[in-house]
């Protein structure tokens, strides 16, 4: 009879592992559910001698030919990742095999690591491993999240079911991602041109006026001298000592903050400390704390209406939550579940969210419809979210238009006040 090695979790949530035999999968988990577990992996254990050695060398062989994700940088991106999840759960719906689906995905893809990463997936699932595990040994495609998904889906016998919300919930975080980046775009490229045109007055322009002043000998304003001297540290001729012009200080300084922003946010504090400063920006942290909340309720109620045991899910949706304050939050929850106690209750008192959002976690915990709760939740904030990012343009548009015409009127106000000196020094006669 075949052995089955499984992973589930108690009624306390914590994890186990061990061995049971059966004549099939369904039946492994109808025995394992019977020892009061709830499986979240099983798996059949391979039989050893030489046959199977051979398979695994062959398959080894093949390996070595596609698997060369090891050696990219970076992950797939989120895009192809969804459109891939979509046509799966297409052909699933549709009834094709497994593996079959998985080799016409495969044929499709343009040469790159997702290709790669795929014809490693056929080779594994071809040998008998589980598509959950198989996806799990490439988490540059697939993170935990996605494969916990893909394994409720195959212990429940729903995967169609699974990948079908799993590509709706990875378009509607793609929607939301462009909504964000789309509303920057503008600002960005304003002040990016903005800060060209001001660098090449400073270079080009400024020095012709100084070079008037110098012929009318005019004693210059104090705003004037100090435009002077910042037009030649911008131009690199402030001192004989000055070895990189200030043009170059301008360009690389965004950069140098993004990255000692990257930085600073590897360690732990440091995630503290920017996460908590973000949500305290005025306008700003509205749209962070809104985003946070659609994205950890979308993320933790698919997770549940998939299968996956609420302490695992929140677990899950600790980690892939993306700020550090949420996290505290979402901590505090599985605690305070794992003690048989309330999830309204420990979000609350963190005061992360909105008494709303609270009220209706709180509903569905009654109801025992917490997955629809999240969602509608989820969709709810999604349109705040527009609302949120309308409102930072509205605010970021005059306040652009009101610094550049402060740093233009300075210029001219620099420029013209000696101008001013000497047309009164002229019609006085002193010239």
């Amino acid at each position: 009879m075949p052995t089955y090695q499984y992973e589930a979790l108690n009624s306390a949530g914590k994890p186990q592992k061990g061995v049971v035999e059966a004549i099939s999968s369904e039946e492994a988990i109808q025995r394992i559910k019977g020892q009061g577990y709830f499986p979240t992996s099983v798996r059949e254990q391979k039989v050893k001698g030489a046959a199977a050695t051979g398979t695994a060398g062959k398959v080894k062989k093949k390996r070595k030919k596609t698997d060369l994700s090891a050696l990219s940088i970076g992950g797939v991106g989120k895009k192809k990742l969804t459109l891939f999840t979509r046509q799966l759960s297409t052909l699933q719906d549709a009834g094709l095999p497994l593996l079959r689906s998985l080799q016409i995905l495969e044929g499709q893809q343009k040469p790159g690591l997702l290709k790669s990463i795929l014809g490693g997936v056929v080779e594994d699932v071809e040998a008998g491993t589980t598509l959950s595990d198989a996806m799990a040994k490439h988490p540059k495609a697939f993170d935990r999240l996605y494969c916990k998904m893909v394994n409720a889906g195959e212990i429940g016998g729903v995967l169609d079911l699974i990948l079908q919300r799993l590509a709706n919930f990875m378009e509607k975080a793609q929607r939301l991602r462009r909504r964000i980046i789309g509303a920057m775009i503008y600002p960005t490229v304003v002040i990016c041109i903005a800060v060209l045109i001001v660098t090449g007055i400073m270079i080009w322009v400024i020095p012709k006026f100084q070079d008037i002043f110098n012929d009318f000998d005019v004693e210059l304003p104090g705003l004037t001298l100090w435009l002077i001297d910042t037009s030649l540290w911008v131009a690199g001729k402030a001192s004989p000592d000055q070895t990189i012009p200030g043009w170059v200080w301008i360009i690389a300084t965004p950069f140098l903050l993004f990255f000692f922003f990257k930085l600073i946010r590897k360690t732990g504090p440091g995630r503290a400390v920017t996460d908590h400063i973000r949500i305290k920006i005025p306008v700003v942290g509205q749209l962070v704390k809104k985003t946070a909340v659609a994205r950890f309720t979308r993320t933790l109620g698919t997770l549940i209406s998939a299968g996956v045991p609420i302490l695992e899910a929140i677990m899950i949706t600790r980690d892939t939550s993306g700020n550090y304050v949420y996290e505290q939050a979402l901590t505090k929850v599985h605690d305070s579940i794992r003690e048989g106690e309330t999830f309204a209750g420990p979000l609350r008192e963190s005061k992360v969210c909105d008494a709303i959002v609270v009220n209706m976690i709180d509903v569905g915990e009654e109801t025992g419809d917490l997955d629809t709760m999240l969602m509608k939740i989820a969709d709810n904030y999604d349109e705040e979210v527009d609302v949120a990012v309308q409102a930072l343009l509205s605010l970021l548009e005059p306040m652009l238009v009101v610094v550049l015409g402060g740093i233009v009127g300075t210029i001219v106000l620099a420029l013209f006040l000696p101008l001013v000196k000497m047309i009164e020094s002229v019609s006085s006669g002193k010239v």
